[in-house]
């Protein structure tokens, strides 16, 4: 990880704490679920918005004004737009898309949640993701949300990427597998 990452995290961790701490003691998680969904969404169709929030070139002001009024105009609750505030106002909005992974995470544990990065050669049909999504609840004892991509190169199979495990039954890997014995034969 490099280090501007690595501070990143560490910057969005501390504030995603305190947020979700502050957002729990008000019973406001199903509204803090709500912000992060909506600060996501914005942040992926707003190119002016991830402008604001990382380019050094709008002055502390600027971009504490800005992020007021982006609060303000989605309803976002009082936590999470002071929270914005206070991090316009420490130069600290490069981190927001770190603070809306790490919130995800902390919601998740509280939920009894989980999320698994699924890539498949073919688009899942709902049958499929039930039945993959049911195997990794009998897993791991929680119910798991899958995020799901398509990559035609893997020609057959999925990627499941679980936590820190990984579960690979590609085509394409199976193959890469197999070329390499072949090599240390021949």
């Amino acid at each position: 990880m490099s280090k501007p990452a690595s501070i990143s995290a560490a910057v969005a961790g501390r504030y995603a704490s305190a947020v979700f701490d502050l957002s729990r003691e008000a019973g406001a998680l199903d509204a803090l679920e709500a912000d992060v969904a909506a600060l996501e969404a914005a942040l992926a169709e707003s190119a002016e918005l991830r402008d604001v929030i990382a380019s050094p070139v709008y002055s502390r002001d600027a971009q504490g004004r800005a992020i007021v009024a982006v609060a303000r105009k989605m309803g976002l609750t009082a936590t999470v737009a002071n929270t914005l505030a206070l991090m316009a106002s420490k130069r600290r909005l490069f981190a927001l898309p770190q603070l809306l992974v790490a919130l995800k995470g902390l919601i998740a544990e509280a939920k009894g949640e989980m999320t698994a990065d699924v890539v498949s050669a073919t688009p899942l049909s709902s049958a499929q993701s039930e039945k993959l999504s049911a195997a990794l609840k009998a897993q791991t004892g929680k119910t798991v949300k899958l995020n799901v991509a398509v990559d035609e190169g893997l020609i057959g199979g999925l990627i499941v990427k679980l936590g820190s495990k990984m579960i690979d039954t590609s085509v394409r890997s199976k193959l890469a597998s197999l070329q390499n014995a072949m090599k240390e034969v021949g």
